[in-house]
């Protein structure tokens, strides 16, 4: 009996590995499948629609060659890693120049939100890709697991990258379309990266005659992986750390800005913008609508409340002051009131 259980693992083991190795192929229908993903994927993102961005990548299939090289690394196979990145080269190249030509022909329609998020890849995205790189491979060697759902939610993190990438150069937005290339690459690694750490401890690796321990050869295998990731993780980090820095001091501007003018009769804050243009200040543009303006002294004092800006910046305020009227059946209400006073 627990003969007959180790025959049947070890046959499931080498089906298994045929499906990766199978999956890893560059084919007619392997292209074929990801120019028309790419083609969904880039009018998704000509929409600003996730929900066709998302149902696009049911016809990704970039996750067959990514999953073929974690196992190459993993076995030290060399035909099988060449095979593998020369199909995942044949597809990404695909999927960016189906991209490019319809960005292209529709030179005319706007960049969109869904397409500027790919563009600034942060530690979160990172996270994710691990997260997701771990769930592609665990559901590739269970077979209790489908790997069409993963593999759909992992193609999400590669296509529209690269669909963003081909439309925003095809628009001559280069720097943003390196961003989103940035994107695509710190995907790859790190779904590369989590399913050969996947397929390692389920024990796709082959048993070599070294002295070497399993792990060493794993370290050495994964190398350069490894050392993107970590690079990634501290640039992404450093770059994390500066936005959250920044989203938190414009939110007390804004919050201080708000609780000042509140206080002033039939006044009200409309928008808060933040231009750091100008070498050495921080200047805030303030739109407020009211009855009455505030004085040049008033302006002064909000000016004085403001926290230090980051990269120690001069901060400047700016208020851009509407005039308006409110009127009801007895007349003009707040006529008399000042800028800062309340009943």
């Amino acid at each position: 009996m627990t003969k007959s259980i180790a025959v049947t693992k070890k046959e499931q083991r080498h089906s298994i590995r045929e499906n990766i190795c199978n999956g890893a192929a560059l084919s007619s229908p392997y292209l074929l499948m990801n120019v028309l993903a790419a083609t969904i994927a880039t009018y998704g993102l000509f929409a600003n629609s996730p929900a066709v961005v998302i149902s696009a990548m049911i016809v990704a299939v970039l996750l067959g060659p990514i999953v073929g090289i974690s196992l190459a690394l993993v076995d030290i196979d060399i035909k099988l890693l060449l095979k593998s990145l020369t199909s995942l080269l044949a597809g990404s190249a695909g999927v960016m120049i189906t991209a490019f030509i319809i960005g292209t022909i529709h030179k005319e329609m706007p960049i969109t939100n869904e397409i500027m998020v790919r563009t600034a890849p942060n530690l979160l995205d990172l996270m994710v890709a691990l997260a997701g790189g771990a769930a592609g491979a665990y559901a590739t060697v269970s077979p209790r697991l489908s790997i069409a759902v993963v593999g759909v939610a992992i193609a999400v993190a590669l296509v529209p990258p690269l669909s963003a990438a081909g439309v925003l150069f095809a628009r001559g937005e280069f720097h943003s379309g390196i961003g989103a290339l940035l994107l695509f690459f710190t995907n790859m690694v790190a779904i590369q990266f989590a399913s050969s750490v996947v397929l390692w401890l389920t024990g796709y690796r082959r048993v070599r005659r070294t002295s070497e321990q399993p792990l060493l050869v794993f370290v050495k295998g994964n190398a350069i992986s490894m050392a993107i990731l970590v690079s990634l993780a501290a640039v992404f980090t450093t770059s994390m750390h500066r936005v959250v820095t920044r989203q938190l001091y414009e939110s007390s501007v804004r919050f201080m800005l708000q609780e000042a003018i509140r206080d002033s009769l039939g006044s009200h804050l409309v928008a808060v913008q933040f231009d750091e243009k100008v070498p050495g200040k921080n200047i805030i543009r303030a739109v407020m609508r009211g009855p009455n303006p505030p004085s040049a002294q008033q302006v002064a004092a909000l000016e004085d409340k403001l926290t230090i800006a980051p990269g120690h910046k001069t901060g400047e305020l700016r208020i851009r002051f509407v005039q308006t009227t409110i009127i009801n059946r007895n007349g003009p209400l707040y006529e008399t009131v000042q800028f800062g006073t309340a009943e």
